[in-house]
């Protein structure tokens, strides 16, 4: 069978994802493809899903400007409107002003200080981080370190980035961040990560930190999150999603919203045995 999807990646990912892997074989339809493979013809293909291009925010201009060319032969998904929007973290902001609980986040563009009324003081317990950025590259988290952590903001700030400001819930020590996955609209299986900038972290790739990722059953709680958020993407401009990936936090006061991750999240298939091929069937139902 000619390929008719093109599952997106990077030339800079030595082995395929773990995901791919799962995938490919419940998806004779598809093929790996690098967005920045120069001699690919995107037109040869019906659909293009974004999956392991985890190296986009090493320059996300180009990657954005090759995100509206494939668009413009092929159906990019998730769509280039929502890619835009999704790369810059502000749309937390968005999120926040459409009534959804998210980390209180404080973002400071180039050329400006850090506010007197940003919502967690500089020597507080807090994350520093870049409001573009994959995983976990460019986060860091400080307690007390008033001079590192603005260190770190003007170090981004050199970098022509927006620096975020996060105050480090320290619940997710205990209970860890769970990720909720839905295919194609609908709920699929969830996650539990363990607390990343409160050890070590490796970036053995080169792309991304290694996580402790486990199945988990998501609380009532997370799924109302999870679910209106979904169901009111279309609404906030975002009809016709492949995937979305919603990571929660936890609070004394209920779930907030991390990120959500709409243009190349890990599914984490690998937690569930029929979650290869629920994807599988989502991705089909797109042609």
């Amino acid at each position: 069978m000619a390929p008719r999807i093109a599952l997106v990646t990077t030339r800079e990912l030595a082995a395929p994802d773990a995901d791919e892997l799962l995938l490919l074989p419940h998806l004779p339809e598809a093929s790996l493809v690098a967005w920045d493979d120069p001699s690919v013809d995107w037109a040869a293909f019906d659909v293009a899903i974004l999956r392991s291009t985890w190296n986009y925010h090493d320059d996300v201009a180009t990657f954005l400007a090759w995100a509206r060319r494939a668009s413009s032969v092929t159906r990019l998904l998730n769509p280039v409107a929502t890619v835009e929007w999704n790369t810059d973290k502000r749309y937390l902001a968005d999120l926040a002003a459409a009534g959804f609980p998210v980390v209180p986040t404080t973002f400071v563009a180039p050329g400006t200080e850090v506010p007197d009324d940003a919502v967690v003081a500089l020597d507080g317990h807090l994350v520093v981080k870049p409001s573009v950025g994959a995983g976990s590259n460019g986060a860091l988290l400080f307690d007390g370190d008033a001079a590192g952590a603005l260190a770190h903001v003007r170090a981004l700030h050199a970098q022509g980035k927006v620096a975020m400001l996060q105050p480090y819930l320290a619940e997710v020590d205990t209970a860890g961040e769970t990720a909720l996955v839905y295919l194609g609209g609908r709920f699929s299986h969830a996650a539990r990560k363990g607390a990343i900038l409160s050890r070590e972290m490796s970036f053995d790739s080169g792309l991304y930190a290694e996580e402790e990722i486990d199945p988990t059953v998501p609380t009532a709680s997370e799924r109302e999150v999870g679910d209106r958020l979904v169901a009111a993407l279309p609404s906030l401009g975002h009809p016709g999603l492949a995937y979305v990936r919603v990571d929660l936090l936890p609070t004394a006061a209920g779930p907030v919203v991390l990120e959500l991750e709409l243009t190349e999240p890990s599914l984490f298939l690998g937690l569930d045995p029929d979650a290869p091929s629920r994807a599988a069937a989502a991705f089909r139902a797109l042609l």
